[in-house]
């Protein structure tokens, strides 16, 4: 728990395995109970037939947001459910508390066929700076976290990305076209060209795990949303990469960005896919 007289920084030095024992927990009590369990009635559609949500989303973001908020009194919870009851809860990114930003179950999608890629994403942030995250992996049993200027990690190994290998197509994952404007399609075709091989997105948190892990080159996303984003965008800067706007600026979690961004196993990657994101058609 925070003390009045210590910082954030100093609360992570010491708390930072209590928040992801809180992810731990809330991944057993909810979410893995419900694993290839789910009934009809514990599935709703909130956008659309690709934009779903459980019981099991619903369930670990309350379970997280009453652990977070009792480790750091003073704090606020951004959680995508809680967003999604009520949207005025997303402008606390612009505020002066610290806030959690929680996505309980990313892949819902993937989750509800009984698919094992999807994990549950937090992130601490202030005034719009993330400072640490946990992207768990529950089915597959991986942990990664990062904690600003100290490293990105993954089951306690550290993670460096490091650049491509030369000579090959450069594998990025893209935005699902439902999620796209007619404007940010015609950025994302530009990325079928000789040298790339674009390919759909899956869960955005296990896309930036495999940057952080050199696995996966680059992704190219088109929405916002700060759960989605902010614990995998520090795991992949701590781990040696880069993020990009298509305006060549680094991306806000408090929003206001040019969309197509990417984000990169390194700068030079970042700064390629950028380019053909803003090529004139």
């Amino acid at each position: 728990m925070l003390e009045e007289t210590e910082t954030i920084e100093e609360f992570l030095s010491h708390c930072s395995a209590d928040v992801e024992e809180a992810v731990r927990k809330a991944a057993a009590a909810e979410i893995l109970p419900r694993f290839r369990r789910l009934a009809a009635d514990e599935v709703d559609q909130k956008s659309g037939p690709h934009d779903l949500v459980t019981d099991a989303d619903r369930l670990a973001e309350k379970r997280l947001t009453e652990a977070l908020g009792a480790l750091l009194p003073g704090s606020v919870v951004v959680g995508e459910e809680a967003v999604h009851a009520d949207p005025a809860t997303y402008r606390a990114l612009q505020g002066d508390a610290p806030v959690w930003i929680v996505d309980p179950v990313d892949g819902t999608r993937q989750f509800v066929h009984g698919d094992d890629g999807f994990c549950t994403l937090v992130a601490l942030a202030h005034r719009g700076v993330v400072l640490a995250s946990w992207t768990y992996a529950a089915a597959r049993g991986q942990m990664a976290t990062a904690v600003r200027g100290r490293g990105a990690f993954l089951d306690g190994e550290r993670l460096f990305a490091g650049p491509p290998a030369p000579g090959r197509d450069l594998v990025v994952a893209t935005s699902h076209p439902d999620y796209t404007t007619d404007a940010e399609k015609r950025s994302l075709r530009r990325l079928w060209t000789d040298g790339l091989a674009p390919r759909p997105c899956g869960s955005a948190g296990l896309e930036y795990l495999a940057i952080a892990r050199g696995e996966l080159d680059a992704v190219a996303f088109s929405w916002e949303a700060a759960w989605d984003h902010a614990a995998g965008l520090l795991l992949v800067e701590e781990a040696g990469g880069a993020h990009l706007t298509r305006d060549a600026e680094p991306f806000r979690i408090t929003g206001a960005n040019a969309l197509p961004f990417t984000a990169a196993r390194d700068t030079a990657t970042a700064e390629r896919v950028v380019r053909l994101l803003r090529t004139q058609a």
